[in-house]
């Protein structure tokens, strides 16, 4: 009898997280040199363009010399960011592919560990039986299949904790981008007025209100939302759409999203709403708020995800008008309401938004 191929067999979730992780190990080693190579080019498109400029402003004088000297500096700075933010991501990835290969080699470690633990169990069960006795080696192989779910539940640990680095660096490097995006050679700095296309002027050149507009699945998610302002919640936090006894404001918002086609679950707790948005690439950090919130958005409240304590409420975006957002809140004042806040005044109320996908 394979004993050691019936052991491995029960390996087989073990495999499956350890073959995970090298494959998510892979993935970031590529992604890092990819980064690495950014870097080297944009530091070369710089020595080049700097080194041409001064060539031509060496044989070129005219009252046109001092804005070009002035353009081509400011190309080279965009430059130089760029290829340092390239640098900062190709170091953060680098932190994640080890720490995905430790997490990768340790779980190998426990495939190994199990396997041979397993082993000798169903040798000593066939041992002590007998191959004309089944009843011991069937209680060999019960004690093989616990011994499995202990060694899942660690490997399993293991593969959240990958996760949540991985997200942790998704983070850091949307920061990186909005660097870029506001100083390096991704920003357009400028833009001439295209025909038909919306300046946010009126006459006169004066900046017109910002009421930014949601998306048609926003638009659904509000038209019911809408429905239940005034709504009161019965006693001890009995609500439609979460369980009585606990705070209800996760399970609206999430419930409104599904209600209009947004795949996603009904949480109880607002923190995991934002990790959702991460996962799926729609969360924005309240740094980004001013710039990224539009109806139908969820709006986290408090300092961050991890916990109750930190992520204390949540309310969906139903506009956004220049400087001031309104929500329409579930369990706000134990009832469904519409509240208005102005920013940067109330801008330390959030940590971040997330975007219906």
């Amino acid at each position: 009898m394979d004993v050691s191929g019936i052991a491995t067999r029960f390996a087989g979730e073990l495999i499956a997280h350890r073959t995970k992780l090298e494959g998510k190990a892979g993935e970031a080693q590529n992604a890092q040199t990819a980064l690495e190579s950014a870097a080297k080019a944009i530091e070369e498109q710089r020595d080049a363009h700097r080194k041409a400029a001064q060539t031509l402003l060496s044989r070129w004088e005219s009252n046109a010399t001092a804005g070009f000297q002035k353009r081509t500096d400011r190309f080279d700075r965009d430059l130089e960011l760029t290829a340092q933010a390239s640098t900062k991501g190709a170091k953060i990835v680098a932190e994640v592919y080890q720490a995905l290969e430790g997490r990768h080699n340790t779980v190998g470690n426990i495939v190994e560990e199990f396997i041979t633990t397993a082993t000798k169990l169903l040798q000593s069960g066939l041992a002590a039986a007998g191959i004309t006795a089944p009843a011991g080696l069937m209680r060999a192989v019960a004690q093989v299949a616990d011994l499995a779910g202990s060694y899942i539940k660690q490997s399993g640990g293991e593969l959240k904790d990958a996760r949540d680095e991985m997200v942790e660096a998704a983070r850091k490097l949307r920061a990186l981008q909005r660097d870029v995006d506001s100083d390096g050679v991704a920003d357009p700095r400028s833009e001439a007025k295209q025909p038909g296309k919306d300046t946010g002027k009126g006459e006169g050149g004066q900046k017109g209100k910002d009421e930014r507009k949601g998306s048609a699945k926003a638009e659904k998610i509000l038209e019911n939302a809408r429905k239940h302002l005034g709504y009161h919640e019965g006693a001890n936090n009995r609500n439609k759409w979460g369980p009585t006894g606990q705070p209800w404001c996760s399970y609206f918002a999430t419930s409104m999203w599904q209600d209009a086609g947004v795949d996603i679950p009904k949480y109880g707790f607002s923190g995991d709403v934002y990790k959702w948005g991460e996962k799926h690439g729609t969360a924005y950090d309240a740094d980004a708020l001013a710039k990224q919130a539009r109806p139908g958005d969820a709006l986290l409240f408090g300092s961050g995800p991890d916990s109750p304590a930190t992520s204390k409420h949540i309310g969906i975006i139903e506009k956004v008008e220049g400087n001031k957002i309104t929500t329409i809140e579930g369990n706000s004042g134990d009832q469904v309401a519409r509240r208005t806040y102005t920013l940067p005044k109330d801008a330390d109320k959030f940590y971040g938004g997330v975007h219906p996908k």
